[in-house]
């Protein structure tokens, strides 16, 4: 059974209103997965997609009835982290910051412990 994780990771408000929007259009549940994978230019990279459930070994934290879901592995790299939604003259993204993050790149999706 997955385990609640607030507040171990949260989503903001923004991010979750993206989500559902995202998940509305695609005729999909608003779950939102964050992964964290070895790669990118710093070592770690943030990888995000929909999910279509909720697994036994992830914890979820729940914004404004969206999910954010991380299994058991990458929650060690991203404890503590806010997954937010940015939408300015840069672009629009997901951004999550990570207070285990020793240093990031650029990009934003990319970090080192």
């Amino acid at each position: 059974m997955a385990t609640l994780l607030q507040p171990e990771v949260s989503l903001s408000a923004a991010a979750a209103a993206r989500v559902a929007a995202i998940a509305g259009k695609q005729s999909k549940p608003a779950i939102l997965r964050l992964s964290v994978e070895g790669g990118g230019c710093s070592g770690f990279q943030y990888r995000f997609g929909l999910a279509d459930t909720v697994e036994s070994d992830d914890r979820v934290a729940e914004t404004d009835g969206v999910k954010l879901v991380v299994d058991s592995i990458s929650l060690d790299l991203v404890r503590g982290a806010q997954v937010d939604f940015i939408d300015n003259l840069g672009g629009a993204h997901f951004a999550v910051t990570n207070p285990n993050a020793a240093s990031g790149c650029g990009c934003g999706t990319s970090f080192s412990v």
